[in-house]
């Protein structure tokens, strides 16, 4: 019998998700923001779809600044849209 699948909540969009299909943006204890690519970053974490309007809709909500308790700097966007454009700069 399989065990639980993990399920997280887009704050772009909020559907729940699997775990696995999203993307984790997190704030470090030192209070920087990056993508975490394994998943298993210490600090608090947000999820996102795989999509681009997610983020959009994540940004134009302030869901992300919600999430973290501070404001989120352009840069960061910028930085999670190069995802989809093939350059990552995360």
């Amino acid at each position: 019998m399989p065990g639980k699948i993990p399920m997280r909540k887009c704050v772009g969009c909020g559907e729940s998700r699997e775990k696995k299909s999203l993307i984790r943006v997190v704030r470090t204890t030192d209070g920087k923001i990056c993508l975490d690519a394994t998943g298993r970053m210490n600090g608090r974490g947000a999820y996102l779809c795989d999509d681009p309007a997610c983020l959009e809709k994540a940004r134009k909500r302030k869901s992300l600044n919600r999430a973290f308790g501070t404001e989120i700097p352009d840069e960061i966007y910028q930085a999670l849209l190069a995802r989809w454009e093939g350059n990552d700069a995360g």
